[in-house]
């Protein structure tokens, strides 16, 4: 699988997730693999599982990073894609900050909001910097 396939497939299982709260990751992967055949390979898996590990220094992160939003404000979608890209800056050296950062913005044109991208942007730049990874 190429890796925007992986990254939009594990954005699809983030924004699950998001805004279905009451269920576990697991149940969530359980369901998007087997009864709607989501294709996933191990970046899938380590971005959504490693969400799911480090869900509290993800979120601290993030709104710490928020630029004056509420965290409350923020769409389902640009939380999905905000907790991927955090978590390859955070956690995956291996890929560059722009390759983190351009990606989301992609997947922020493509789901979200048509100036949801500049948000995504601000907010991943912040992250980076404040990370040491600018």
């Amino acid at each position: 699988m190429k890796r925007k396939t992986a990254r939009e497939n594990a954005f699809i299982l983030l924004f699950e997730k998001a805004i279905k709260v009451d269920e576990t990751f697991e149940e969530i992967f359980t369901k998007a693999t087997e009864e709607r055949s989501l294709e996933v390979d191990e970046y899938v898996k380590k971005i959504f599982f490693g969400n799911a590990e480090n869900e509290k220094i993800i979120d601290m992160k993030i709104d710490e990073c928020l630029l004056g939003w509420k965290k409350e404000r923020v769409s389902f979608v640009a939380k999905a894609i905000l907790k991927l890209a955090t978590y390859e800056l955070m956690f995956m050296d291996d890929i560059p900050v722009k390759v983190s950062i351009n990606e989301a913005i992609e997947l922020s044109k493509k789901f979200d909001d048509d100036n949801a991208y500049v948000f995504v942007n601000g907010v991943l730049n912040k992250v980076a910097e404040s990370i040491g990874r600018k």
